[in-house]
């Protein structure tokens, strides 16, 4: 029996603990793979969802009106849809979903998918909000600070992995290598941690370098291939789902995907919260917690970073800091709402680094990234040569030919600036309309 809260909204209760499967959506697979087994280390018995394909969005778009947010869209249907599958035992299923506090229409995703499911006829499905902002309590769900630090734990080893393995798989000789070694490793990892082990800096380290000397030793070619970096909001830059498989499709074309890590989101996260002190006010304490969390993320970076540097064959990711000193002189530290000042940091960190054909992803109507992506892509191009920059929508009525037809000229161009594109490349293109609408 479903017990409401006092708003009469379904509520996940310790008891549910023991009886309930508690589904999430998934956005980047490695990394949640690994935080669902700390979960289940705490007695969550939780299940990643991995279905993708337009029925999807199709059932998203049955409960959900299709000016929303693309993201809330895709996760909506993905949950509907894995309720309707029979799969379940709807009555023993609770839904998690993050909720991030700001300015961001994801803040309003609980609501969304609380109104969908009603409309759909789970109402009795309790819904969990993934904050540490206070929103919407759930009794049965409680972070301790162990518990966190796995998760970032997590968050840090699906980093590398994610990092090394696209620097890796352009290039393989043996096509699948990369990515079975990377699901090797994620589970390797999700059992170690799910007993308590790496987790200390020692282990953290040893785990690096052998991470790094696996994958160094895949064959490869020696081959030069357009590397391409992938920003903008957080589901459609990471989810499979949200982008159409972005990473796959630039393998596929002979390039190299070039993906910023989470850390780096959850780094800026915490670094806005120590400035909201200085510019706005806010509560000296509340900065105090932001700035140690702020070092804590910080020194786990610095650590991954460190372990590519001294091993000497990946390129690594440049520090947080560096991020923030390129940006300043293009933006506001105060600009927050959405990816905010760190969509323009990412694309300054990959020029910086040589990455110069960068795809910018966002969902069609997303006011933040629409300004600080394609707002700021004027002044990238005119401080910054040979900037090649494509901002790609994704929402239900853009047809994906038309997305990979856009990032296709993107890299005809890239290959032109480089000596290797002919204009047969551009004529084999297919051409389509911009864009079609659901009505």
């Amino acid at each position: 029996m479903t017990t409401p809260n006092n708003d009469g909204l379904a509520v996940f209760t310790e008891e549910m603990r023991a009886t309930h499967t508690i589904l999430i959506p998934n956005m980047l697979p490695m990394h949640f793979k690994m935080m669902i087994r700390i979960f289940h280390s705490y007695g969550y018995n939780c299940e990643l969802l991995e279905t993708t394909g337009r029925s999807i969005a199709d059932c998203g778009l049955k409960y959900v009106h299709n000016d929303t947010c693309y993201p809330a869209l895709l996760v909506i249907g993905q949950f509907i849809d894995a309720l309707q599958s029979g799969k379940y035992d709807t009555h023993k299923v609770a839904l998690l979903l993050s909720q991030t506090g700001g300015g961001c229409r994801a803040s309003n995703y609980i609501y969304l998918l609380r109104k969908a499911l009603v409309k759909a006829g789970f109402g009795y499905v309790p819904v969990i909000s993934f904050n540490l902002s206070g929103l919407n309590d759930n009794p049965g769900l409680k972070f301790t600070v162990p518990m966190l630090r796995r998760i970032v734990t997590a968050v840090m080893y699906g980093d590398m992995l994610l990092w090394i393995k696209n620097q890796c798989r352009p290039y393989e000789i043996h096509k699948g290598e990369s990515e079975a070694l990377a699901e090797t490793w994620t589970a390797r990892l999700t059992d170690e941690m799910s007993h308590g082990g790496a987790l200390s800096a020692r282990a953290v380290k040893r785990n690096y370098r052998l991470m790094l000397a696996d994958f160094a030793a895949i064959p490869r070619t020696n081959e030069k291939k357009v590397k391409v970096g992938i920003v903008g909001e957080i589901f459609v830059k990471f989810s499979p789902l949200g982008n159409n498989d972005l990473e796959n499709f630039l393998v596929s074309e002979d390039a190299e995907p070039r993906l910023p890590g989470l850390l780096d989101f959850c780094l800026y996260c915490a670094y806005n919260g120590i400035m909201d002190h200085k510019l706005y006010g806010t509560g000296a304490g509340k900065a105090l917690i932001y700035r140690i969390a702020y070092a804590f993320l910080d020194s786990h970076k610095k650590r991954m970073i460190k372990a590519i540097r001294a091993h000497g064959v990946f390129e690594a990711p440049s520090e947080f800091a560096h991020a923030i000193h390129l940006v300043q002189d293009y933006i506001g530290i105060g600009a927050k709402m959405g990816e905010g000042w760190l969509l323009p940091a990412e694309m300054l960190e990959l020029i910086d680094s040589g990455v110069t054909n960068i795809v910018c992803t966002q969902p069609f109507g997303c006011l933040p990234n629409h300004i600080m992506g394609k707002g700021m892509m004027k002044p990238l191009k005119e401080r910054n040569e040979n900037v090649n920059i494509v901002a790609i929508d994704y929402d239900p009525g853009a047809t994906r030919i038309n997305q990979e037809n856009r990032i296709k000229l993107m890299l005809a161009n890239a290959r032109r600036e480089e000596g290797d594109a002919t204009e047969d490349f551009l004529e084999k293109v297919p051409r389509t309309p911009s864009k079609t609408f659901v009505e």
